[in-house]
């Protein structure tokens, strides 16, 4: 089966998991595929987890999931030395983060100390516990679930740790015919026991290697910079992407070209990831009265390609 073939095959079943959201699921993976962290941002129940749960199985990755709270603490995380009188040494014994797909469940219930100790497992594949540095897995990804900031006890998320998310997404609710099939079907969780992988994680390996050599053509590349420079103008926010950030939407484009089973980068496919992928990573200028994600879909009207 080809790689397209593959991919569409993948969409087709966690489809049948997550009703009614073609399109975060389509962004969901392409944010994976393009080797990048994932922040889903809604309201409990909406099936932020079983979105995490069904992309790992049908990936084939080994997955760990941790609910985060206000207790939790780094070594919970991580993982910790324990001294063992057999060996007579310190013995390392790895928390949650040692899998292939991380799901840190509820993310900003957590303390600022505990976030900032999953900032260099997403941005270095590694931790240090204790002064010794342990590889993460490959492939490695964070899928997190946020609640809106204003429940009770949530802690935002730094600009330094949101920057780490190549995209952010929310589900919603879902429409009319596709709660209906919820109610009138089998529970999700039971749902997914059923499922089988759509692709191993070599295959994974050799999409996300396929992703760099799409092409991005001078005009698009041109068209891009002209977007990163309207975000920076003032007009519409405090202060504009970073070249990090950049690259992303440029990672993210390619992503979504290949999942439409083409080999470059056209206009639509940066339009269709754009809000995603930096909204989350800025601030509205102070009076626009807009969301970012509003404020993103206004620049792109002006921005002609």
């Amino acid at each position: 089966m080809q790689t397209t073939e593959k991919l569409a095959e993948l969409q087709k079943q966690v489809s049948t998991i997550i009703k009614g959201k073609t399109a975060q699921i389509r962004d969901a993976l392409a944010c994976l595929v393009a080797g990048g962290h994932l922040l889903i941002e809604d309201l409990p129940g909406v099936g932020k987890t079983t979105l995490a749960h069904a992309l790992s199985i049908s990936l084939g990755l080994k997955f760990s999931r941790l609910q985060f709270t206000a207790d939790l603490m780094p070594s919970d995380l991580l993982g910790v030395s324990i001294y063992e009188r057999e060996k007579g040494g310190f013995v390392f014994h790895s928390g949650p983060v040692f899998a292939q797909v991380l799901l840190a469940d509820e993310i900003n219930r957590a303390g600022p100390k505990t976030q900032s100790a999953l900032l260099e497992a997403m941005e270095e594949q590694q931790v240090s516990i204790d002064g010794v540095s342990h590889a993460l897995p490959q492939p490695f990804f964070v899928i997190a679930t946020q609640n809106p900031s204003e429940q009770l006890g949530t802690y935002p998320l730094p600009e330094s740790q949101l920057d780490r998310f190549l995209m952010c997404i929310s589900l919603g609710y879902p429409d009319q015919a596709a709660e209906r099939e919820l109610l009138e079907g089998i529970d999700s969780r039971a749902a997914l026991r059923t499922l089988q992988p759509v692709m191993t994680p070599a295959d994974l390996v050799t999409v996300q290697a396929a992703v760099q050599q799409v092409h991005a053509s001078k005009a698009l590349l041109d068209y891009l910079q002209a977007l990163i420079q309207a975000t920076r103008s003032g007009q519409w926010f405090a202060q504009g992407l970073s070249p990090r950030a950049g690259l992303a939407v440029l990672r993210a484009a390619r992503a979504m070209a290949l999942l439409a089973g083409r080999d470059f980068v056209s206009p639509d496919d940066v339009q269709a990831i754009l809000p995603q992928t930096i909204a989350h990573r800025l601030h509205p200028r102070a009076g626009a009265g807009r969301g970012s994600r509003e404020q993103v879909r206004a620049m792109l009207e002006s921005v002609v390609p």
